[in-house]
């Protein structure tokens, strides 16, 4: 078996889709790298500005939302571009895209009604947010688990209990939250 290819047909299929493909890939590194430290920087300047003048302003608390939605934000960003450039890629391999799109609505479906806790959890876990109930360092007491709030995500809260155990609590589950953090000070 003899190999007969001249130059000009290698160059010829280089410059055909491995290097739009090559493209696609650095464009969407690029982009997803501005992207992500345009949202940290925004969000960083949301984290130290003053929205709550006076006594009660929490900054520490403001910095842990603000970090916690940049890095919901950067995960969103990066999954959206991932996506694009994928579909891009392989609409250059010759993919027709058509039934997958079609086929991805159907899938999308399935799992969305599978998934119904994590949504809950995600959303439970973003209104918390935005409503202030509970930062990290406040002694609270949620699902009879007392102790101090260690991390808040948007899916899962961790606490540590006067024992020493990590609990990890699902914001979809957590129905009230004593906060002994947030008293009044009258």
């Amino acid at each position: 078996m003899e190999l007969d290819l001249s130059l000009r047909q290698v160059l010829e299929w280089f410059l055909g889709s491995p290097l739009r493909i090559t493209i696609i890939l650095i464009l969407a590194i690029f982009i997803q790298k501005i992207s992500s430290r345009a949202i940290t920087k925004t969000l960083s300047k949301v984290a130290e500005a003053d929205f709550i003048p006076g006594e009660k302003r929490l900054i520490t608390r403001q910095r842990e939302r603000a970090r916690t939605a940049a890095s919901v934000l950067n995960s969103s960003s990066k999954a959206i571009i991932g996506l694009i450039a994928g579909a891009m890629i392989l609409g250059e391999l010759g993919v027709d895209l058509g039934p997958l799109v079609a086929s991805a609505g159907v899938v999308g479906f399935a799992v969305g009604l599978g998934a119904q806790s994590i949504v809950r959890d995600v959303f439970s876990g973003i209104i918390m947010l935005l409503e202030n109930q509970y930062g990290v360092g406040d002694s609270v007491e949620v699902l009879e688990v007392k102790g101090k709030v260690e991390s808040v995500g948007l899916r899962v809260t961790t606490i540590r209990d006067r024992r020493g155990t990590l609990w990890y609590l699902r914001n979809g589950e957590i129905l009230k939250v004593g906060n002994s953090s947030q008293r009044s000070r009258s």
